[in-house]
Formats: C-alpha cells, sequence, structure tokens
C-alpha cells in the first residue's frame, strides 16, 4: 500500500533524521532512566549517541562536590547525574514557554533540542574534583590562567562529534556551543532573535538557570540539608517578554530564596573549613604530581583531557615513582585524616571590602611574635573565601525583570525595599582562613594570624581566640 511504513522503517528514518523534526514528547523511541531527584527522565536518541560515548561516561567519575564528600559522607553523587538532571530541566523549562506560548514565540523542536543537549554536554570539561582543579590547582601552575571548563566542554563536544562520527545538524551544534558558553559575556551568539533560549542552561542575564535548579535540589539532599527552595514554582510561571525570560512579581521572594539558599551552601558545603583544608592538600599533592601526570600537556587536547578524573588521586597512592614521594604523603594524611589544621577565620570588615588584598601565607609569616617557633611560608596556608549571591557585590535581583499578571506584556524591576526590609542590604561575604600545615605550629600562627588582623584593622574582626585544644595538638 502506497505511503504505509513498517514499524522498523519509521525508526530508521527517525533515527537518522538530524533531529530538527523530531517530537521531543515522543517517547515511544527515548531511553527511561530513574533520576532520585525528578524522577524518570527520557533520554532522546540523539542525546543517547552522547551519553554511550566515553568521554560522557567519564562524567560518572567525577564527583559533583569535589572532595566534599570527605565531611558530607552522601556527597559522592557525580557529574554525570547532574548532566541528566539539567537536561531533563532544559528540556522541560522549554516545553513549558512552547506550550504557553508557542505561536507567540516561534518555538520549534530544533530550539527545543539544541536547548536540551546544551544541558546535557554543559560540564562535559570538568577535571579531577571539579572546581578546586580550575580555580585552585591551575592558577598555580599557569601564569595569568584563563582556562575554563566551559571552554574545554565546548572543544569535547566537538570531539565527541568527531571520534564518534555523530550526525547533528552543523546549525544545531553551533547553537549548543554557544549555549553552553552563554554566561561568558564573550560568547559571539549566531541567532539574532529567540535570544531567551540562551538562559536556560547558563543564564549570563540575571544567574537563574536550570543548572543551578538542579544542583541547589541535588546537593542539598546528598548532603542531608533542608532545601525550601522551589524551582517548579518559577519554571510554572515564567514568561517570555521582549525576548527575555522574566516572572510574577509575587515571584519575588521566591527568587530571593534561589541565591540566598546557593549561598547558604556555598558557606555549609563548598566552602566548609574542613572541605578547604582537603582541598589544600589536594592541591599542594597536584603541584608535586603533575609533570608525572603530564597534566598540562592535556590540557587543550580532549583526545587525552578526557582521561582524566578524580582516580587521579589513587594514581597518584599507588605509583611507586620517587618523584611521587610528597604527593603521596600527602595523599596518605588525606586518607588517615591527618589534615591541615584549620587556626582561625574572620569575615572581612564591610568598610574595608572595596580595599582588601588577598592575604598570602607571608603576610602571616611577617606577623609572627618574637621569641616562638619560627614559621616559614611553606608551613602556612591561607584561603580567601568569597560567597555572594552569583553577582558579586551587585544584588542579583536587580537585573531581573518581573511582570504583573498574565495580561500584562510589561516587565519592570523590583527594588528590594519595596517587598521588605528584612532582606540583607549586602550581597557578599569576604573570609579569612588560615591553617597550620604542621599541628605543633598552630599556636604559633593563630597568634601571628591575630597580629596581622591588629596590624591591618587595628582590632581582631576574628570571633574567638583559638580553642586552647587546638593549640595544644601535636
Amino acid at each position: 500500500m502506497v505511503g504505509a511504513f513498517n514499524e522498523e522503517e519509521v525508526t530508521a528514518s527517525l533515527l537518522s533524521n538530524k533531529m530538527t523534526c523530531y517530537s521531543s514528547r515522543d517517547r515511544r523511541f527515548c531511553k527511561q532512566v530513574h533520576d532520585n531527584v525528578h524522577g524518570n527522565i527520557y533520554l532522546d536518541p540523539l542525546a543517547l549517541k552522547f551519553v554511550d560515548t566515553e568521554q560522557f561516561q567519564r562524567l560518572r567519575d567525577l564527583k559533583q562536590l569535589g572532595l566534599a564528600y570527605l565531611v558530607y559522607p552522601g556527597a559522592v553523587h557525580s557529574r554525570f547525574e547532574h548532566s541528566l538532571g539539567v537536561y531533563w530541566l532544559a528540556g522541560d523549562a522549554v516545553e513549558k514557554l512552547q506550550d504557553n506560548q508557542g505561536l507567540e514565540l516561534g518555538i520549534d523542536n530544533f530550539d527545543i533540542q539544541t536547548v536540551k543537549l546544551s544541558g546535557l554536554l554543559h560540564d562535559v570539561g570538568h577535571g579531577p574534583y571539579s572546581h578546586v582543579f580550575e580555580r585552585e590547582f591551575l592558577p598555580r601552575v599557569i601564569d595569568n590562567c584563563t582556562w575554563s571548563h566551559e571552554e574545554m566542554s565546548v572543544k569535547m563536544v566537538d570531539h565527541i562529534v568527531d571520534e564518534h562520527s555523530i550526525d547533528i545538524n552543523p546549525a544545531s551544534l553551533k547553537r549548543v556551543k554557544e549555549m553552553i558558553l552563554a554566561s561568558s559575556s564573550s560568547v559571539q551568539k549566531s541567532a539574532q532573535e529567540k535570544q531567551f533560549l540562551y538562559d536556560i542552561v547558563a543564564n549570563g542575564r540575571t544567574g537563574i538557570d536550570v543548572d543551578k535548579f538542579d544542583y541547589i535540589v541535588r546537593d542539598t539532599r546528598a548532603c542531608g540539608l533542608g532545601c525550601s527552595f522551589q524551582f517548579e514554582r518559577l519554571m510554572e510561571t515564567m514568561r517570555v517578554i521582549s525576548d527575555e525570560i522574566c516572572y510574577r512579581a509575587k515571584d519575588y521572594l521566591t527568587i530571593n530564596k534561589l541565591f540566598t539558599t546557593r549561598a547558604d551552601l556555598h558557606r555549609t558545603v563548598y566552602t566548609h573549613a574542613k572541605v578547604k583544608a582537603v582541598e589544600l592538600m589536594f592541591v599542594d599533592a597536584m603541584l608535586e604530581a603533575h609533570r608525572y601526570c603530564n597534566i598540562l600537556n592535556r590540557l587543550d587536547n580532549p583526545a587525552e583531557y578526557w582521561k582524566l578524573d578524580d582516580t587521579i588521586l589513587k594514581t597518584i597512592e599507588t605509583a611507586s615513582a620517587q618523584e611521587l614521594q610528597k604527593a603521596r604523603e600527602l595523599v596518605l594524611r588525606i586518607r588517615r585524616r591527618d589534615l591541615y589544621q584549620f587556626c582561625n577565620e574572620y569575615t572581612v570588615p564591610k568598610d574595608t571590602m572595596d580595599h582588601f588584598k588577598q592575604v598570602t601565607a607571608q603576610d602571616i609569616v611577617c606577623s609572627q611574635r618574637s621569641g616562638g617557633p619560627e614559621l616559614k611560608e611553606e608551613d602556612v596556608a591561607v584561603c580567601n573565601v568569597k560567597i555572594d549571591l552569583s553577582r558579586g557585590k551587585e544584588n542579583p535581583l536587580e537585573s531581573i525583570k518581573f511582570f504583573k499578571d498574565y495580561e500584562s506584556n510589561e516587565k519592570f524591576p523590583i527594588q528590594e525595599n519595596r517587598i521588605s526590609h528584612l532582606l540583607p542590604g549586602y550581597c557578599q561575604d569576604m573570609i579569612v582562613r588560615v591553617y597550620s600545615k604542621k599541628p605543633e605550629l598552630v599556636e604559633a600562627i593563630s597568634v601571628a594570624f591575630e597580629n596581622f588582623q591588629r596590624k591591618t584593622y587595628h582590632n581582631i574582626p576574628q570571633v574567638h581566640e583559638t580553642p586552647e585544644k587546638k593549640k595544644r595538638r601535636k
């Protein structure tokens, strides 16, 4: 019968098509995965072609929270499930916009596919233990380091497509890579219309994106913390006005909770004092081992870079090379919980924030008292921890546009003092922490740290003295 196709022909036609006409909601050809945060996730055929590669499967060996699992034992979830979650939420977000404003916005299956793929692939460029590799280790070995996991993600996407001969529309591939880099102000966007699509996965305009929606819920759950932020509310009510995603005015406090919950996670989990102690030791071990592991030569080569993952600690720990002796000792100290000792910390006074300079080990050593143990820079570790609401000193809610109700097409900003006088007036903290690499030097370093504060601020802004029990530890 002319015009009739059997099931095999239909399947072959869908799979060979470049997905521009594929219906994202047709689950007959999707693979179902059950996620512990979002429930059932359905991976379409093109997404599966990327997922079923060794480069993407590598994300199973990259912990989402890096070394935080050594403090929060449940934080062992990986970049793999986070990427699936962002893929799913990205698709859900753009499909909701299509349902509510489809004719007005002109959202088509091409748009849906590119947004979903950018969510799936946005983190494939992360290195071992994620952000500590990029933000703490690489700047120590590369002067004026500009390397970013987003740029590497783009290179990795190209490598996956070439290595596995993935049949994808070149225009779609280009758009996916632009969306991965969308949070960067320097990214060149090929599309002059439907700019709001770039704000779904990595939002450089307002900071509200499905990447945050997923990791905030996933991370709090893994660490056993409560989370009252409900991203579903924002997903259901968001609306595009003049090519920008806007939110109901009544959801102002929900959005505020998004940013404050993120800041709370940074304070209690990501920059926990013990987590930072382990990270300092990891960085010191990597400084000793990076030449042996040939890390720098892999940074711009996706074919070699994908082989780097969290197993690098085990590689250092089990290698017998003499040049890794110091690195092995540091890893062994981590295993045995013989960590760098936290001495004390202070929050930089608000009136000095504009002139704050990063505190270094040299600053502490130069403040040591005479007559005590002689301190050297290699005995001291300093962490300058910045915690904000996602946009430095600026309030991210000032960049967000709101609307009155669904009958209105007007968008407008909202000043925080029109909502509540209980909202914080400052959007950034800077915390200086000092650690002793040797337990017997805790007291001497603590005193030097107090001297530094007194000399810098004419008082001691730390909350209390270092406990005597910690000082006596040998």
